[in-house]
Parts: structure tokens; sequence; C-alpha cells
């Protein structure tokens, strides 16, 4: 891995309040934090937290998102509000051939209900549009996780289903809602 200094920084300044900073080792420490901070909530919606036992965890996630991010496989961004890091937003896994970006985030527990992940999502989906990168992109989370199927309801995404027992979580099979946008790159 290439010295910390030396890494590449993406920006997308979404307002003059919330950045989005690609992923990047120097920001291990924070990071690693943030997810200690909220790893009781963010459990109750995602697997991987309790996995999260180190700021070498974090390290090693940074470094392979880093590799997926610049190689264009995903995309990881942390988002910051002002000078706070207050979340993730990702593109999980980029499908070049069909275009098709799948949708990830998480939030400081603090920040939640402010509009921070919908003006990321926004943002980000014509910035990969217009560069052609996707067309279709898609939103699975659990069938109880309200916050976000009504983030993907308000952002314009369309339910396309419900996939049975998709998702382990808790010791527990759930389902999932798949929510599906096109965005064409004519804005």
């Amino acid at each position: 891995m290439q010295d910390s200094e030396t890494w590449k920084d993406d920006v997308i300044n979404i307002d003059d309040e919330i950045t989005l900073h690609s992923i990047n080792e120097r920001y291990v420490d924070e990071i690693f934090a943030l997810v200690q901070k909220n790893k009781a909530w963010l459990q109750t919606a995602m697997d991987w937290p309790q996995y999260v036992l180190s700021v070498e965890d974090s390290r090693k996630m940074a470094q392979g998102n880093y590799i997926l991010h610049h190689r264009g496989y995903a995309k990881m961004f942390l988002i910051f509000r002002g000078e706070k890091m207050v979340g993730v937003f990702s593109f999980n896994q980029i499908e070049p051939t069909n275009k098709t970006a799948y949708i990830g985030y998480w939030l400081d527990k603090d920040v939640l209900g402010q509009g921070v992940i919908s003006r990321a999502l926004e943002a980000v989906i014509i910035k990969y549009a217009r560069e052609g990168v996707a067309r279709r992109f898609v939103i699975k989370c659990i069938v109880s996780n309200a916050a976000s199927n009504q983030v993907a309801r308000r952002n314009g995404f369309t339910l396309e289903g419900r996939l049975k027992q998709a998702e382990f979580l808790n010791g527990e099979f759930h389902d999932q809602h798949i929510y599906g946008r096109i965005v064409d790159q004519g804005f």
C-alpha cells in the first residue's frame, strides 16, 4: 500500500455544508470512532459493525475500498458536514456492462433526519450518470429498515420487489426491498 500522504482524494462538494471525500487511509481513526459510537444502532440494519473491533479493522477496510474505488469497481465516500465526518456513502458494487450501481450508506445517529443522505444521493447519482458510469441505481434494504425505505421513496426510487430471506442479520434471515431508479445521461 502507498504511503497515506500520496493517496488520491476525490472530493464532491454537495453544497456549502456537505462534502464527500473518497475513502483514504488518513481517515481511519475517525471512521473507527464513528463506527464505535454508532455500533449498536448500525447493527439493527447491517451485519458488518460487529466485526469492527480495532483501528486496524478500519485500516484494512480503507485499503481494500481505496483500491476498489480507484479501479472503478465500487465507490466509497466519507460524508463530512463542515470538518466533521458524519457517515459513509458508497456504490458497494458497480456493474460496468449493465451500468448499474448498488448503493449503500449510513450516518451518525446524531444527524439522522436532516436530509444529509438525500443530498449526497442526488449529487452522486447525477455525477456518475453524467460520466456514463451508471444509469441504473439500486438500493436494497431490509423491509423493517423504515428510514432506508423512506430515503429510497423520497428520492425517486421505485419499489421493484421483495427478495425473500435475502439478508442474514442478527441471527435471522430478513426480507429485502429492492428499489431502482434509472437516470439517463441527458438531464
